[in-house]
């Protein structure tokens, strides 16, 4: 009977307590203005990249985890590609890919080996429309082809990322 009485009056407390409203309801959350993780609304990007090996595998996932979505001032933009290790942004695009070939024409030391930020680029100019540059101090190498009507700024802007992802390797310079 004790049961009977207690429940009800219990419940009505409840109520009570959550009808009382002596604190001001929180204003709403101004969400208006352009998404910050959005892509930008460009078509999707074909990327040709090399067959993932156990290297690329080990290496790779956790930098491309970390790329930033807008690069010197343009939005990433959606790619496809026959691994997961290809990003890219803008248009016309600068493209990213992880555990490319080591570039042809790599010398330590020679006259195309730029050190941007504390990592080593190898940069190659032989196309008009596109710079070719390609991390060359890591476990694998990563190249990111800016058009030739943008400066270095994405490999600047790249390369504490590279530095904190991907390990030190001494420079393996081609035959």
């Amino acid at each position: 009977m004790l049961t009977a009485i207690a429940v009800p009056v219990l419940v009505v407390l409840l109520v009570l307590a959550n009808l009382r409203d002596d604190e001001p309801a929180d204003p709403p959350v101004d969400v208006s203005g352009p998404s910050t993780s959005a892509r930008a609304d460009l078509p999707v990007l074909e990327v040709p990249v090399p067959p993932a090996t156990p290297e690329t595998d080990a290496a790779c996932p956790r930098f491309m985890t970390d790329l930033p979505v807008e690069l010197a001032g343009e939005r990433s933009r959606p790619v496809r590609s026959d691994t997961p290790y290809a990003y890219a942004w803008g248009e016309p695009p600068v493209v990213l890919r992880c555990g490319v070939e080591r570039p042809a024409g790599f010398v330590v030391g020679g006259p195309q080996l730029f050190v941007l930020n504390g990592v080593a680029w190898f940069v190659d100019t032989t196309d008009p429309d596109v710079n070719v540059f390609t991390v060359v101090d890591r476990s694998v190498y990563v190249e990111l082809a800016i058009p030739s009507s943008i400066d270095s700024e994405p490999a600047i802007s790249l390369s504490p990322l590279i530095t904190a992802t991907l390990p030190y390797q001494e420079p393996q310079p081609g035959a």
